[in-house]
């Protein structure tokens, strides 16, 4: 059973929150509700919560203050807001759980199973820490991004990404220390995040960091050289496409 609490400054979401839980999340147990940071963090210390929802604007206040006032983050959260395209891609970048308002029952159901597989939360204060430095950062200059794999977290340096390799529905990760990091989510959730860093899709299973390219080799498609000596296809649809990206930059 999860013990839970809801962190929302609107009673009525509060109450349709809770009532969802109870119907669809039968292991989820909701021990108390509170409208702001300071009752919040009373909550959490009195009850010792295994998941908090957290809303990310409350009044005059935010979710982020009350993580920042917390230490010891040894429990799960999963924030809701309204949406909020800068603070969606903060929560990507960190590997976040969020949910959109007005709260779908299916996504919630597939958060709290994700809540529940998760068995060590040591990466949890490194987690909203760096959420708290992208949100601070209006720039959209994301310089790390957190990793899911088998074992937990890892953290890296964007800058450090040679390219992405899928694998069903798997991706790896190739890093310039010829680390490759094997990640629980597809290429397609990464080229939506890294796009605006550099990166092209350039194959169906290839996406590549454009600050590691080498060489293009023409052909049919063509193939890049990366800075590993790693060659990439260049599939025939997106010949035109990379070609023009190649000469802008």
């Amino acid at each position: 059973m999860l013990k839970t609490i809801i962190v929302e400054d609107e009673e009525k979401a509060s109450l349709n929150l809770k009532n969802i839980l109870h119907e669809y999340c039968e292991n989820v147990e909701v021990v108390d509700m509170q409208e702001g940071v300071a009752s919040g963090i009373a909550s959490i210390k009195k009850h010792k919560p295994d998941l908090v929802f957290l809303d990310v604007k409350m009044r005059g206040e935010t979710g982020f203050d009350l993580l920042e006032q917390i230490d010891d983050i040894n429990f799960e959260i999963i924030f809701t807001t309204a949406h909020n395209e800068y603070a969606l891609k903060a929560f990507k970048f960190s590997a976040i759980h969020y949910l959109l308002k007005p709260i779908d029952i299916e996504q919630l159901v597939d958060a709290v199973q994700r809540v529940k597989e998760i068995k060590n939360h040591k990466f949890n204060k490194v987690r909203f820490d760096m959420a708290i430095e992208n949100l601070k950062d209006q720039k959209n200059t994301f310089r790390k991004i957190a990793l899911p794999t088998v074992d937990g977290l890892i953290f890296i340096q964007i800058e450090d990404i040679i390219r992405c390799e899928s694998e069903d529905n798997y991706t790896y990760f190739i890093l310039q220390n010829e680390t490759r990091v094997l990640v629980s989510k597809t290429i397609k959730h990464y080229e939506e995040l890294l796009v605006e860093h550099n990166f092209f899709r350039v194959h169906q299973s290839h996406l590549i960091n454009l600050n590691h390219i080498t060489k293009y080799h023409k052909g049919e498609g063509g193939y890049a050289t990366m800075a590993d000596g790693s060659s990439v296809p260049v599939s025939r649809r997106k010949k035109i496409a990379f070609l023009n990206t190649l000469s802008s930059l």
